[in-house]
């Protein structure tokens, strides 16, 4: 599975709802000057509750008994092979990260880049899919009694409180910030145990 989130070549995203709940892998958080990020892995061993073979819809339901429905899309070559009872492995990753861009000058945007990855024909079903969202803001303001900034994206404008002083104190209006978020999901089917 590990090598399906490598192979996509690009950072990927896909919703998966936190109606499923996982066992939470290590969350790590970081910074440097101007920069910061968080990225946290989820990792779950879901039951196929109900398949729909005409929309490709699959039913899971987690560890505490929540449950989603996915759309295995047309990288899922051996849906077919999936059966009601099956257990899948589900591997999760979220990341974001904001740097900020001194003095502006980038196009104030948002762009979006998707992959994914199957298993081989014939082979026990798996897959991964996602994509990897960046949103370039500009500063039009900065609060220091509140410790905010407002940023104003290509479709809003929103308030982002920086509750590290050493980051506040290096952001000025005109600057701009650079948000990306990231998902990755990779789900494969778990072989049946032998008898």
């Amino acid at each position: 599975m590990n090598k399906l989130l490598a192979s996509l070549g690009i950072a990927i995203v896909v919703a998966l709802p936190a109606a499923v709940s996982a066992q939470t892998g290590a969350v790590v958080a970081g910074s440097a000057p101007g920069k910061g990020g968080v990225a946290e892995v989820v990792k779950i061993t879901a039951t196929v509750t109900a398949l729909d073979k005409a929309t490709r819809d699959v039913t899971l339901k987690g560890p505490q008994g929540n449950e989603v429905t996915l759309t295995a899309g047309p990288a899922v070559k051996n849906f077919d092979q999936i059966k009601v009872g099956d257990q899948v492995n589900v591997e999760y990753v979220q990341a974001l990260t904001l740097e900020l861009k001194k003095g502006g000058g980038l196009v104030v945007a948002r762009t979006e880049q998707k992959g994914a990855a199957a298993a081989k024909p014939g082979a026990t079903p798996a897959g991964a899919i996602g994509r990897q969202v960046t949103i370039v803001a500009d500063v039009i303001g900065v609060d220091p009694a509140r410790q905010t900034i407002t940023l104003k994206g290509p479709k809003q404008t929103v308030d982002m409180r920086i509750p590290d002083p050493e980051q506040f104190k290096r952001i000025a209006k005109g600057d701009q910030v650079e948000a990306t978020y990231t998902q990755a999901l990779a789900m494969a089917l778990v072989p049946a145990a032998k008898k």
